[in-house]
């Protein structure tokens, strides 16, 4: 039966890509030797070493929970750095959210995003769905070139543009592709039968049990967001269910790759930039089962202009050798100043992990703004202690004032980029650059803030976060 209208609906969903995009084409030349790769057409997003799946995914929660207090926040991943550590929690701080904010982490499938997608709308609370995906993979497999890394989410609000009218779901145990912690990079059976078994057997019957909750037609779905398992199957889905509207999630993995459990949500932010009030959308999503939901446009949904924006965005890049050591493909041997141990207190965390991440400042009683915060604030004519009221310094528009480009202070990825920044609101920071373009930073620049790992502890296997400027805008994508 249809959903009764007046439920929770989407507010808001986006996007979130990476600055870097492989041309897909320069790494099947490198392995023409080989024969290996798989696909050669479209672009890869690649994440920078300092981007994980937290950083991603709380980079797109950023552009859909402005002007809304969630309730329940959730972190939907394969590809999450921790295996027992709370990720919502660390978005909630670095979104500097009400800690009384329920968190949960979901994991398991590809589909796991789609599933607490699916929850939050059938559910009452104000929900903001976050995923993020950086997936390893093994150099010359072609799951390295069709992946790609990125995040998205989705608030679920009353007001909601887009509301639920049909779902269906199945869970089935079906092996397509796996990994696991003795196989951390997949392993993928063949094609054919993941094609046809996929198509015949889960995906089809689930989009008609969906399409039939909510009382419509095949052809009354204006737009498609319906993760494929491999390229080109919506051809066969297509067919198999009737369904001609074009499907968004195929243009996504051409320009970007294919997002784990975050395509379905960044699909379905295209699509809902494409649509127009009464447009109604097929959602659906594959993993150990299938998820179709079936949402009615009734209004605007915030942000998924953004998502459209991030797809036209990046900067191409030509080095597979930078590919292969970004994606932890390979281990380069960076010299004696990599050699220094970078060891998170547990202590320290307690005591200033949620000012750090959530990059909150104080003011002072004359006005001034400064971080970090201090008991004696940093104003020349301050005589002792004074109280300060928390800034958030993560959203206010910045310049750079200096920079330099060191070559002899290790970074993964050199150079590495530092400056000082100068805040809208008289705040000044010593920041790590970041997303550094085929430009190279200069004085004067207009800098946004990105949540990023502040360092990574390789013997203990733990990293911290903090912020880093970046460019305000991105280049528009070439070829």
């Amino acid at each position: 039966m249809a959903m009764n209208e007046g439920s929770l609906g989407i507010a808001a969903i986006s996007g979130y890509l990476p600055l870097l995009r492989l041309d897909r084409a320069v790494a099947a030349k490198a392995l023409r030797f080989s024969g290996l790769g798989g696909r050669a057409a479209g672009h890869r997003a690649v994440a920078g070493w300092d981007e994980d799946a937290l950083t991603m995914a709380a980079e797109a929660a950023r552009l859909t929970c402005i002007g809304h207090l969630p309730q329940r926040l959730v972190f939907a991943s394969t590809s999450a750095p921790f295996t027992e550590r709370g990720h919502a929690p660390l978005i909630v701080e670095a979104l500097a959210m009400d800690s009384a904010c329920r968190t949960v982490d979901v994991a398991g499938s590809r589909r796991c995003a789609s599933s607490a997608l699916l929850d939050a709308l059938l559910g009452r609370e104000t929900s903001l769905i976050t995923s993020g995906e950086k997936r390893p993979a093994k150099a010359g497999s072609p799951f390295h070139l069709s992946f790609g890394d990125g995040g998205a989410a989705a608030l679920v609000a009353p007001d909601g543009g887009a509301r639920l009218i049909g779902h269906a779901s199945l869970s089935r145990d079906f092996i397509d592709i796996y990994s696991s912690r003795a196989h951390p990079t997949p392993y993928a059976y063949e094609e054919r039968f993941v094609r046809e078994i996929g198509t015949r057997d889960i995906i089809a019957p689930t989009i008609k049990a969906a399409l039939a909750n909510a009382g419509v037609e095949p052809g009354d779905i204006a737009h498609v967001a319906v993760v494929e398992p491999l390229a080109n199957m919506w051809r066969d889905i297509a067919k198999a269910t009737g369904i001609t509207a074009h499907n968004h999630a195929g243009d996504l993995l051409a320009a970007a790759g294919d997002l784990g459990a975050a395509h379905a949500l960044f699909a379905l932010a295209l699509a809902l930039d494409a649509a127009k009030p009464g447009d109604k959308i097929l959602l659906a999503a594959f993993g150990s089962g299938c998820d179709a939901l079936v949402l009615e446009v009734s209004g605007p949904v915030a942000g998924a202009a953004a998502a459209r924006t991030a797809l036209r965005e990046g900067q191409l890049f030509a080095d597979y050798i930078r590919f292969l050591s970004l994606t932890g493909t390979i281990d380069l041997d960076w010299g004696v100043r990599a050699e220094f141990e970078q060891k998170a207190q547990a202590t320290v965390l307690n005591r200033y992990g949620r000012d750090m991440i959530g990059f909150i400042g104080g003011r002072d009683g004359t006005g001034n703004v400064q971080f970090p915060k201090s008991r004696v604030p940093v104003r020349p004519d301050a005589n002792g202690p004074e109280p300060m009221t928390d800034v958030r310094l993560a959203d206010v528009p910045a310049r750079l004032m200096s920079v330099t480009a060191d070559r002899l202070n290790f970074t993964p990825d050199p150079p590495f980029w530092f400056g000082l920044v100068q805040f809208d609101n008289g705040a000044r920071v010593m920041m790590e650059l970041t997303d550094a373009d085929e430009s190279p930073f200069t004085v004067g620049d207009a800098l946004t803030m990105r949540l990023r790992i502040k360092s990574f502890d390789r013997r203990r296997g733990f990293c911290t976060y903090f912020w880093k400027a970046a460019p305000a805008s991105r280049p528009a994508m070439e070829g």
